[in-house]
C-alpha cells in the first residue's frame, strides 16, 4: 500500500479572478480523479496534510511533514510513500527528509509546473509516475526521490534549474536515476555512497543564506550574527567573497558562529584555492567549513541539522566532509 500525503503546490492550484492568479483551491480527491488509472498501480491510502504553497513551507511545517513522515514508515502496511509538494520548495524538503530519516521505503516526491487552468496541468500524470515508481521494487534502493516529467531523480542532487518549464528539474551533472515509460521504470544510475543520517529531536534555527556579489560588503553580515545559529555563504566562483565580505566574517569566527562556504555557480566544488584577500585560503584560515559541491540550500539543511545534534568542531567540519 501507498500512504499519500498531499500538501500542496501548484498541482492543487487553479486561477481565481479575485486574486489574479493561481492559489490552491484543490483537495486530494479532485486532484486523484484527474489521475486516470493510478487506482490501478497500487493499493493507495490518501489524507490531505495542507494545501501549501511552496514558498509557505516553512522550518516548521517542513519539520512536522518529517515527523508524519516517521509515522508512516513506521507502519507495516504501508510500503511506500507519495508527497505532493510546492515546486518552489520541494527540493528543501526532499533533501531535509533524505538527510534525516532511515528507512528503506521509497519515499517520492511530486508535484506540478502547471495548474488546473493551464493547458497541459500535469499534475495528474506526474502523480500516476510517483505512485508507479513508489510501487516499484527498485525504488528501495534510492531512498528518497522526486518524480517530474517522467523521470525521477534522487532528493539528495536534484534541483530546479527552470522557472517554468515542465522540464524543470535537473541533477546537474548527474541526471534521473530512473525514467517511467508506460508502465515500466528503467532504472539508469546507481547512488553514490550514502552519508550518513542526521537525526536530531529538532533543528537549530536561524541558519541563513547570505550571498555574495561584485562589491558585497559587511552590513547583512553584520545585522545577522547577532541571532544566527550558523551562516551558509553563497560564495563566488571556487568559494571567494570581496574583501570586505572576508573582514566581516572574521567577527563570525570571533564569535564562534559557524560558517559554511558554498558556491552561486550550481555546478563544482569549493576549495581553499586562492590566497588572495577574500579567497579560500583565507576564508580556511577564518575556520570557514567547506562544503564541496553542495548548494546553498543543501548546506542550510544539512547545518540546522546538524546543529540540532549539537555537533561542533571536528565533527562539525566532517558532516560536510567529502559531500
Amino acid at each position: 500500500m501507498i500512504a499519500m500525503v498531499f500538501t500542496g503546490g501548484t498541482i492543487s492550484m487553479r486561477v481565481d479572478a479575485v486574486a489574479g492568479g493561481a492559489v490552491p483551491a484543490l483537495d486530494a480527491r479532485d486532484i486523484l480523479a484527474s489521475a486516470r488509472g493510478i487506482e490501478d498501480v497500487a493499493e493507495l491510502r490518501v489524507e490531505d496534510w495542507g494545501r501549501f504553497p511552496g514558498p509557505h513551507m516553512d522550518v516548521d511545517r517542513m519539520w512536522a511533514l518529517r515527523a508524519r513522515v516517521l509515522e508512516l514508515v513506521a507502519e507495516d502496511g504501508v510500503d511506500g510513500i507519495v508527497i505532493t509538494h510546492g515546486t518552489d520548495t520541494i527540493e528543501e524538503t526532499a533533501y531535509l527528509i533524505a538527510r534525516s530519516v532511515v528507512t528503506s521505503k521509497p519515499i517520492v516526491f511530486t508535484g506540478a509546473m502547471r495548474n488546473l487552468s493551464e493547458l497541459g496541468w500535469d499534475g495528474p500524470s506526474n502523480l500516476v509516475d510517483a505512485v508507479r515508481v513508489a510501487a516499484h521494487p527498485g525504488a528501495r534502493a534510492y531512498g528518497v526521490l522526486l518524480v517530474m516529467n517522467g523521470r525521477a531523480y534522487s532528493a539528495l542532487d536534484v534541483t530546479k534549474a527552470h522557472t517554468h518549464v515542465l522540464d524543470a528539474f535537473e541533477s546537474p551533472g548527474l541526471g534521473p536515476v530512473a525514467e517511467v515509460d508506460d508502465e515500466a521504470v528503467i532504472f539508469r544510475r546507481a547512488l553514490s555512497v550514502q552519508r550518513a543520517v542526521l537525526s536530531p529531536e529538532s533543528l537549530a534555527t536561524p541558519v541563513d543564506i547570505v550571498g555574495a556579489w561584485a562589491g558585497a560588503d559587511a552590513r547583512l553580515l553584520d545585522a545577522l550574527l547577532p541571532t544566527a545559529r550558523g551562516l551558509v555563504v553563497s560564495a563566488l566562483g571556487r568559494g571567494n567573497v570581496p574583501p570586505l565580505m572576508a573582514d566581516a566574517l572574521a567577527k563570525w569566527r570571533d564569535a564562534g558562529t559557524p560558517v559554511v562556504i558554498t558556491s552561486r555557480t550550481g555546478r563544482g566544488r569549493v576549495g581553499q584555492t586562492y590566497g588572495y584577500p577574500g579567497g579560500g585560503r583565507r576564508l580556511g584560515e577564518l575556520g570557514a567549513i567547506f562544503a564541496g559541491s553542495q548548494r546553498p540550500v543543501q548546506a542550510r539543511i544539512d547545518l540546522m541539522l546538524a546543529l540540532g545534534a549539537a555537533l561542533h568542531g571536528d565533527a562539525l567540519h566532517a558532516v560536510f566532509a567529502g559531500t
